[in-house]
């Protein structure tokens, strides 16, 4: 029963950690006013034939907080990219000089700011509500153990344990989403 247990809570905690690894990710995307990198991570250039994400097939830079360069290894690379840029909607105008494409980040308004603070609580919502999937994935396999001759105590623990998990969990989320905000509304 002791291992069973053991594997239930390294089970919850390996969903919580995804569920972060998720949260701290779509959070990345999110614009928040300065150029970044992985601002163009959802970026998929077609490269002789196949669908392949920009980092494959250039190098992408920001050299100062409103510009990202984008250097392709192979000069005949320029158009792919700039379409895959714009075929990918993210409000961003690539411009093709012949050697680089440069996109120029647009300041945010206020208005653009509050719609993606709301986006980021969208999104550390959804991470909260994976988390509590994994609770009660982890619950229900408590009860399953309990109905295998678990005693009373040891399934009240461990749903203790569970449920401290969550709430750790649940603060991390909120802390994640606090910091995200700040910096959006960062001006």
């Amino acid at each position: 029963m002791e291992e069973e247990l053991e594997f239930i809570f390294e089970e919850v905690k390996e969903q919580m950690d995804n569920s972060m690894a998720s949260l701290e990710k779509d959070l990345s995307r999110i614009r928040a006013g300065k150029a970044t990198p992985s601002m163009l991570d959802s970026v998929i250039v077609e490269y002789y034939g196949a669908n392949t994400p920009l980092q494959q097939v250039a190098n992408v830079n920001t050299p100062d907080g409103r510009t990202i360069t984008v250097q392709p290894w192979e000069k005949e690379m320029l158009e792919p990219i700039e379409k895959g840029i714009l075929h990918a909607n993210i409000g961003l105008n690539p411009q093709n000089n012949g050697e680089i494409i440069i996109i120029s980040v647009p300041m945010l308004t206020e208005e653009r700011r509050i719609d993606l603070v709301k986006q980021s609580k969208a999104e550390g919502e959804n991470a909260k509500v994976s988390i509590r999937n994994a609770r009660q994935d982890a619950n229900s396999s408590i009860k399953k153990l309990k109905a295998d001759g678990l005693s009373e105590d040891s399934v009240k623990d461990s749903e203790d344990q569970v449920q401290a998990l969550t709430d750790t969990y649940t603060k991390k989320c909120d802390s994640y989403v606090a910091l995200k905000e700040t910096d959006i509304m960062t001006v």
